[in-house]
């Protein structure tokens, strides 16, 4: 924050429109998941340069990124910013679950008496805000017309430029290789608390054998299982975003299984000759569950599945792969006996 600019409704603080090292350290750990729940802004009214009673109005998240990625492409931009309430969670997320609703942007237009403020009625909310927000209620509920801007932040100047007119580049959804990239860390960072559960049940599991417990079983199979879990995560959590257009199909569970297949042989082919064909059958079985599920994560995060999409295919994914960490169980603990 800079300073504080006086308006009719009171002082309203004034942002940067560049990035400082704070805003970038955390930028970084939100983007490998380490603040990522709790890294948000207060809802409310904030200003970027010298807006007037004429200045836009431009609608967002209380997502920290969000909030961020559209004051830092308003250089030289005069606007006020309405940072709606969306508890911490991005526009697209936001609308999908109902936060970024309807009610929430009437209720942060009262909030913040922006009535008083401008002398326009209109409000300009982002296009991926639009499966939560009706344009026709919010005219009914506050009198304020509702425009959707472009997908992207970085074309907003454009859109404001145009009389808030897009054109197709500014509506079309992408889903780039470096945009798919960056939700890799995230997702790793996520595994590493179940990750560890399941690496001690792996080697509690593979201790077991003919004399009840074997401390050296343990350590030798759990490394081996530990091997598969790892060509699974590179499988599922790295190999399936970055080859997503490539990957045929359409159930990213699907899509899981294919990318997690060649490392799935690979780990097969290096430790074949040490195992029985029990425990050969559970690593290959273990290694394209692991990919398969962590796949089936980005079902949420792209612009290929709808709400409805992802829970039809959770609903066919999560049989199959429960049934196959079934097996998986049986094979290992039954390797040691036969």
């Amino acid at each position: 924050m800079l300073d504080f600019i006086a308006t009719p409704v009171g002082p309203v603080p004034r942002v940067a429109t560049t990035a400082s090292a704070r805003d970038r350290w955390g930028t970084i750990g939100a983007r490998i998941g380490l603040i990522r729940r709790n890294y948000k802004v207060v809802p409310g009214l904030y200003a970027v340069g010298s807006p007037d009673v004429l200045s836009p109005v431009l609608v967002t998240a209380n997502y920290k990124l969000s909030f961020d990625a559209l004051r830092h492409r308003l250089s030289g931009i005069a606007a006020w910013l309405l940072v709606v309430d969306t508890r911490g969670i991005n526009v697209w997320c936001a609308a999908g679950k109902g936060v970024f609703s309807t009610e929430e942007v009437l209720q942060s237009v009262r909030d913040t008496r922006l009535g008083e403020l401008v002398s326009h009625r209109d409000l300009i909310l982002p296009q991926l805000a639009a499966t939560g927000v009706s344009a026709l209620a919010v005219k009914k509920g506050c009198g304020f017309r509702v425009f959707f801007g472009p997908v992207r932040a970085a074309d907003l100047p454009a859109f404001l430029r145009q009389g808030k007119q897009g054109d197709e580049a500014m509506r079309t959804v992408t889903f780039t290789l470096a945009e798919r990239a960056v939700l890799i860390p995230v997702e790793l960072f996520l595994l590493a608390k179940p990750l560890l559960a399941i690496l001690f049940l792996g080697f509690l599991v593979s201790g077991i054998g003919p004399s009840v417990f074997s401390p050296a079983a343990a350590l030798h199979r759990g490394l081996v299982l530990l091997a598969a879990t790892a060509g699974g995560i590179v499988g599922g959590a790295v190999l399936t975003p970055l080859l997503l257009p490539w990957l045929p199909g359409r159930q990213f569970w699907c899509k899981g299984l294919l990318a997690g297949l060649p490392v799935a042989l690979l780990a097969w082919l290096l430790s074949a000759p040490r195992l029985g064909a029990a425990e050969q059958l559970a690593l290959l079985l273990w290694t394209e569950t692991v990919s398969s599920y962590l796949a089936m994560n980005f079902t949420g995060s792209t612009p290929f599945t709808s709400p409805s999409g992802v829970e039809y295919e959770m609903r066919r994914g999560l049989p199959m792969q429960i049934a196959a960490v079934c097996l998986t169980l049986a094979l290992w603990l039954a390797a040691p006996f036969l």
